[in-house]
């Protein structure tokens, strides 16, 4: 049996199980600031985009299936897809290549979007299709571009959309390079961890346009002014991703954390590493009142990338990489 012919016990409980989760995700508060996409994660079946992921246990991973023979498997399969948690989805060598998104995080992120009706978007890393989903059930098929860089992930994602009646374009390349034949776009989401703002991405905006991407542990929200000008403040919400393939940052064992750090100086060492002592980082921290992510911002000038405290100008500034 496949994900997409559920017996008709579980279809009942993917259900009740997707309108929990829907409650649970508005208990949170994600989309206060755009109630519009209740709807999406309402109508939007998860389970049809995550037919298996794995779980950690102990020595390794255990792939769920909703294919199982065993009906308790296929329920506890189902159940997890419903919970407001990641899904590692693929994984190579024993290590998570890719994941389906906290659904929480996938919501307060296209909440920070602030869509607009003819809104065009590019996605950057398609990941199972989940939220290029979402997008297109806001905005419609036509608006939306998913880019991954592993066909794999593209065919798997391509077929998911399908089953679950979306067809977006859906397209294998780098996406740091962006999606050139398909712009200008109006809003570029990453759903992958990045190290700097790749500079094809300004240049295939319109005026105005936002980018929402995961950059050293948080989220950075960037207004473009015109193809080489762009520059936001991160938003207080901490965000953990996978890298973008084809520009892996450094491995995070390497960042020179101490037991016990505060999140918010990890966020800080992380986001200054390779530019900044992390003694000074410290120093820094403490010295500065502890800030929260939302004093720091990035400022994309030409061929020029940095990020900040407090302001673009200002004494505290590291060039990104």
């Amino acid at each position: 049996m496949s994900a997409h012919a559920l017996d008709k016990d579980l279809d009942a409980v993917a259900v009740s199980a997707r309108a929990e989760l829907v409650r649970a995700i508005g208990l949170s508060g994600a989309w206060d600031t755009d109630p519009g996409w209740r709807t999406a994660f309402a109508s939007v079946p998860r389970h049809l985009f995550v037919p298996y992921y794995y779980v950690g246990v102990e020595g390794g991973y255990e792939r769920l299936w909703g294919g199982s023979p065993d009906p308790r498997t296929r329920e506890r399969w189902l159940r997890g897809v419903y919970a407001d948690v990641p899904l590692a989805t693929r994984l190579r060598d024993g290590e998570l290549v890719s994941s389906s998104s906290q659904p929480s995080l996938m919501a307060r992120m296209l909440a920070e979007l602030r869509v607009t009706d003819g809104a065009r978007v590019l996605e950057i890393g398609a990941g199972t299709g989940y939220n290029a989903a979402l997008l297109a059930h806001r905005l419609g098929d036509a608006l939306i571009t998913t880019v991954d860089l592993e066909p794999e992930i593209t065919e798997s994602a391509r077929t998911h959309l399908a089953d679950a009646g979306y067809r977006p374009t859906v397209v294998t390349g780098d996406g740091s390079r962006g999606v050139p034949e398909h712009a200008p776009y109006d809003r570029i989401i990453a759903t992958c961890a990045l190290t700097s703002i790749p500079r094809a991405w300004p240049a295939q905006c319109t005026p105005g346009a936002r980018v929402l991407a995961p950059l050293a542990t948080g989220l950075i929200a960037l207004t473009v002014r015109d193809g080489e000008h762009a520059e936001g403040a991160f938003l207080h919400t901490a965000a953990y991703f996978v890298p973008l393939r084809g520009t892996e940052p450094t491995s995070p064992t390497e960042i020179p954390h101490r037991p016990g750090d505060h999140e918010l100086l990890r966020f800080l060492l992380t986001l200054t590493q390779g530019s900044l002592d992390p003694r000074d980082a410290r120093e820094l921290w403490e010295s500065e009142g502890r800030p929260g992510r939302e004093r720091y911002g990035v400022t994309v000038a030409g061929e020029r990338t940095w990020a900040w405290l407090d302001a673009p100008e200002g004494p505290y500034a590291w060039p990104l990489r």
